[in-house]
Formats: C-alpha cells, structure tokens, sequence
C-alpha cells in the first residue's frame, strides 16, 4: 500500500513538472474590434462616449481611438441629437432631452461601418445619501450611501481622483540664461505644488435589492493603501453615481471579471463579451460596447493627510534626492545651472549677501515633470 502510494506521488509530480505555456492563437477579428462605452446624462451634463478598437496583448497601447464618427441619439418621435467630437475617440454630449421617451444611438465611422444601440430608456438615478471615507489599518476606504427603487436597482459607480503632487525638494530660484544669475521663480514659473488626475481604473456595481428597503449603505467605491502617493497632502475624488437597467448587469459583471483576471482561459474572449451595440451591416461582425441613459449623480469628496494620520507617504524613486554639500559659486552658474538638469535649491549666505546656491537635481525639485502645475477649477483649499 505504502509502496502504491510512492508511486501515484511521483507520477504526479512528473506530470506536474511537465506543464507547457498554453498561447491560444486569437484572430485578427479579435483584435481590432469597436469598442463602444458611455452613459450619456439626461439633464444638461456634460458627459462622454468613448469609441476605441482593442489591441493585441503586446501592444504598448492598450486602446486605439476611433476618430471622425458621426454619433447621434435618436428619439422615438424623430428628433436628433448630435454627439461632438472631442478628440483622442472622446464623443460629447450635453442635451436636456426628454426622460419620457426611448431613444436608440446610431454611430457612422470615418470608414462607413454603421452601428446603433438597442432601444434606450432614461433612467432617474436616485440622489447619492452620503459619502465619505474611513480610516482603517489598510489605509482609506471611500464609500458612498444610496437608495434603490423600482426604476433605478442596479448601480454602476466611477469616479475621478485628483491629488496634490509634490517634488521631494522645494525650492524657490531658477537660473535665467538671460540674465546668467539665478533669481526668484514667478508664480508663472513655479514648480513645487501640481495636481494629478486619474479617472476610475475599477468597474463598481451594485444591485439594491439585495438589501432591506433597497438601502446600499456605505458602499466602498475605492480604496487608497497606507503611504500611498495620493494622500501625500490633499486628495479629492468626483463619484458618479449612474443608474443602469437589469439587463446591463451582466455586461458590468463578464467586464469587471475580465478586468480582474486577465489572461485567464476561463474569461470570455472580446467578441463574448457583446453588450448593446450591434453593427448594421454584418450581424456577425463582433463589437464591445455599452450605452446608458440617465441622470448621473456626483458627490465630491475631500481627504487631507491630517485627517488619516499617520501616513508615511515615502516615493522610493525619490530616494537619492540630496541638496548637494558643496555650493555653486556665481563664476560657474552658468556651467553647472545652464542645461537644467541641476537646479539651484538652497542659497549660500555670506552675512545678508547670497553669494551661491547649493544645488539638487531637477528630477527631485520639478513636480511638472509628473503631474501639472494647473490648478483644476473645481478645487477647493482646506
């Protein structure tokens, strides 16, 4: 019995150690197909239609835009509301029409190719209760609170985050090839305090149902890990909360499962994947693609780093960033500040006279080489 048993171990360990990478060939079918994404608001704001092509899994890229559609909503009565083309794929649309009737989106590509979206109905998403966030021993928790109702069960929540991003080392002077000294930075020319932006990388959807009076409480919409980078001063982040038929979820659920396991045998290819968008001129043609309509929620949420402290916020590519120890006397400004790779960080005084500076890299003091030093419009300050 013991000598049997041996011998079913070893088998497997051999079968087991002769594994080969399973590469399934995928057609080129299925790797330039449309890709067709949006939720288009009903009352007036401003809202996106992105259309894109997939690529191959070795491409850099991980979209190509599809540029000079013709996108239009159509009503059931015959009035037409034209999509603008923003650029970059990106198709706008900023029309209060009207939530009673149904519509249909039909797209026209620069090569003719036709599309049009199954019968749309409006949904009146219902107003986001609260939203917030939580400290825990894993970092931040976002969340936010609805109310489901017979129109609106099913959720689907994105978000925009923007951050404040600072360089390592701040300093105040810049060198001026004109002048050949180094003077103040105007608050044109500043480069210690810039925001980044990232729109939602997570697929968040929820059916209210599930729960007693349809109440979705403190649903987590994202969660930011302990030290990370955009806590290192202020953080905000835009949730939309988007209403979306039954029928959608499953689209949502095959995508989000997808975006979380990808390369796995077992997820759907593309062309599996289908959605509401069909081609009108071959049924067979394969296409990706969701469209929504309705009114979306937002709700602006504010975190400071005093308020999640402690937050050992530490960019290990910044590790190496030193004010040099020897200063750079004027003689050699222009040698040393004039490619702009090192930078003036730190003044030398002799009594109330600077008489140089000691120096840093550009890298460790340029926050504009990462993020932009435009203040976005809708920020707010403590």
């Amino acid at each position: 019995m013991n000598r049997s048993w041996l011998l079913f171990c070893v088998l497997i360990g051999i079968l087991s150690s002769c594994r080969t990478p399973f590469d399934p060939e995928v057609p080129d079918t299925e790797l330039r197909i449309l890709v067709v994404e949006g939720y288009l608001d009903t009352e007036g704001m401003k809202s996106e239609l992105k259309l894109s092509r997939t690529v191959p899994l070795s491409s850099s890229a991980s979209m190509l835009p599809e540029i000079g559609a013709t996108v239009l909503l159509r009503s059931q009565n015959g009035q037409q509301f034209s999509l603008s083309e923003k650029g970059k794929g990106i198709y706008l649309f900023e029309r209060n029409i009207d939530e009673k009737q149904t519509y249909t989106l039909e797209i026209v590509l620069k090569s003719g190719e036709r599309y049009a979206s199954e019968v749309l109905k409006p949904i009146n998403t219902p107003e986001i209760i609260d939203g917030g966030f939580k400290r825990d021993q894993d970092g931040v928790e976002i969340f936010v609170s609805t109310q489901g109702n017979a129109e609106a069960d099913d959720f689907l929540w994105t978000f925009e985050e923007t951050w404040i991003y600072r360089p390592r080392i701040r300093t105040p002077y810049i060198y001026d090839s004109r002048l050949r000294d180094v003077r103040q930075r105007t608050e044109a020319e500043q480069n210690s305090l810039c925001f980044k932006t990232e729109p939602s990388p997570d697929i968040v959807i929820e059916t209210s149902s599930r729960f007693q009076d349809q109440v979705v409480f403190e649903k987590t919409v994202t969660e930011i890990p302990e030290g990370d980078e955009r806590i290192m001063e202020r953080y905000s982040i835009l949730i939309s909360q988007k209403g979306i038929a039954s029928k959608d979820v499953q689209f949502w659920e095959i995508l989000r499962k997808n975006t979380e396991d990808i390369g796995s045998i077992f997820s759907p290819l593309p062309s599996l994947i289908g959605g509401n968008i069909k081609s009108l001129d071959n049924a067979s043609s394969p296409v990706i693609g969701q469209v929504s309509l309705g009114v979306i929620r937002q709700k602006r949420i504010y975190v400071n780093r005093a308020e999640v402290s402690p937050w050992n916020y530490i960019d290990p590519q910044f590790n190496d960033c030193v004010i040099g120890e020897v200063a750079v006397l004027r003689a050699a400004y222009p040698e040393t500040f004039g490619n702009g790779a090192t930078v003036p960080a730190r003044e030398l005084m002799q009594g109330t006279t600077i008489i140089g500076y000691y120096p840093s890299s550009r890298r460790c003091t340029d926050c504009t080489l990462y993020a932009s030093p435009i203040r976005p419009d809708f920020w707010e300050d403590n």
